[in-house]
């Protein structure tokens, strides 16, 4: 699993997803969000590594550092 960052823009990718989110319902935002996750995990393919990705996001701090 590959923690270092990795995203080339990764500010234009938080704009596009915020962008994505406005105006849905709370309910239509969580669709949106494990879409999302499923569309990336299959991109992904490997399970060995989407374990470590759950794992490691289950660890993270729950309050903004």
């Amino acid at each position: 699993m590959n923690t270092n960052p990795h995203l080339q823009d990764a500010d234009a990718f938080y704009e596009q997803l915020l962008d994505a989110h406005a105006d849905l319902s709370r309910d239509e935002s969580e669709l949106l969000n494990a879409r999302l996750i499923l569309l990336l995990a299959n991109q992904i393919g490997d399970s060995a590594v989407l374990q470590a990705c759950v794992a490691a996001a289950r660890e993270l701090p729950t309050t903004p550092v």
